[in-house]
Parts: C-alpha cells; sequence; structure tokens
C-alpha cells in the first residue's frame, strides 16, 4: 500500500466538494461522510441505506461492528454529512437493503479501486499535490479533528493506535511541529 497524505487545505477540501457535486451526489457523500466520519474506505462501501436511514430520515449515528472485535463503535454523522447523505438518497429510489455507494452497472457496491479512481481524479484537478487516495479521508479526518483539538487519545481509539506519535505521524503532523489549535468553546 502508497502512504498517502491528508488534506490539509480547507479550501482543497471544499473544491473537491464541488467538484464531485457536479459529477455524482453518490461520490459527494462518499467524500463527505469519510472526511467526517474517518470510517475505513472498506466499511463505508458496505454500508447500506439501512444502515444511515430510518423512518425520521438520516441517523445521528452510525453504528458499525468492528472486524477485529465484537465492540460496536457509534460515528456521529454531522450536519454536512447528513445534508448530503439527504440529498443524495432523495434524488434516487432506493430500498433499504441497496448498498449505499451502489455501482451504476449492478446491485454491488462501487469498487475500492473505483473510490479510488473517483478520489485522486477530484484531487488532481483541486491541484493537490502528493499522493491522495481511499486512505486520505481517514487521514484527513484525523488530521483536522486534531487541528480543532480533539484530544490526541480519542484520535488513537478511532484508529486503534498505541501511542500518540503513531497517531501524529498517521495524521502527517509532526510531534515536535507548533500547531495553533482551535478550541471553540461557543457557549
Amino acid at each position: 500500500m502508497e502512504y498517502v497524505e491528508p488534506i490539509r487545505d480547507v479550501e482543497s477540501i471544499n473544491a473537491i466538494k464541488d467538484i464531485l457535486k457536479k459529477h455524482s451526489k453518490r461520490d459527494l457523500s462518499l467524500f463527505v461522510l469519510g472526511i467526517n466520519t474517518g470510517i475505513r474506505i472498506s466499511d463505508l462501501l458496505s454500508l447500506k441505506v439501512e444502515d444511515i436511514w430510518d423512518e425520521k430520515g438520516i441517523k445521528e449515528f452510525l453504528y458499525l461492528k468492528e472486524m477485529n472485535s465484537d465492540e460496536t463503535k457509534a460515528y456521529y454523522l454531522n450536519k454536512n454529512v447528513q445534508h448530503a447523505l439527504e440529498d443524495y438518497l432523495n434524488s434516487y429510489d432506493f430500498l433499504e437493503s441497496d448498498y449505499l455507494f451502489k455501482s451504476k452497472k449492478n446491485n454491488l457496491p462501487i469498487t475500492r479501486q473505483q473510490a479510488y479512481r473517483i478520489i485522486n481524479k477530484a484531487a488532481k484537478e483541486v491541484g493537490i499535490p502528493g499522493k491522495i487516495g481511499t486512505h486520505t479521508l481517514r487521514k484527513t479526518f484525523g488530521y483536522h479533528a486534531y487541528r480543532k483539538g480533539i484530544a490526541i487519545s480519542i484520535i488513537m481509539g478511532i484508529y486503534h493506535h498505541h501511542t500518540p506519535s503513531e497517531t501524529l505521524r498517521y495524521i502527517g503532523v509532526d510531534k515536535n511541529e507548533k500547531l495553533h489549535i482551535k478550541i471553540d468553546v461557543n457557549l
């Protein structure tokens, strides 16, 4: 597996969203869900509509069973994710049992390779240098969570890492680098 980088610049993230919105609501939803939750691409692609939707609309939390344990993990679906998914689901006729990121060719989910092509192409269109791939979504989530003041211990738990330095290296932060962390207690 090649080493990929997070997308550090919020303007680039928004530019990718604009490109994907013009191309496909499915692709935009995949990107937005990935960068806002840090869920592995294999887990994203195996999601079904019923995992994120109930009779009231988009769920507030997505519950996924961990592959390595019997633990079920909750992932918060913020307003950006909910809006993207709602817009996407309202544009097609879905069954609850349908894969969320269904291929246009069959009833299976898009492949990991197709997800890579979607993300990589949009990143290149925006002019992002460096290696970008499906893992970029997960790393982008961690990088921005850390920059916004989320404790490294919480991010470590999401990634199942054993040390803060492992997580910082993974999300592309030099542990000696002084970052301006945004702690916004907006009471």
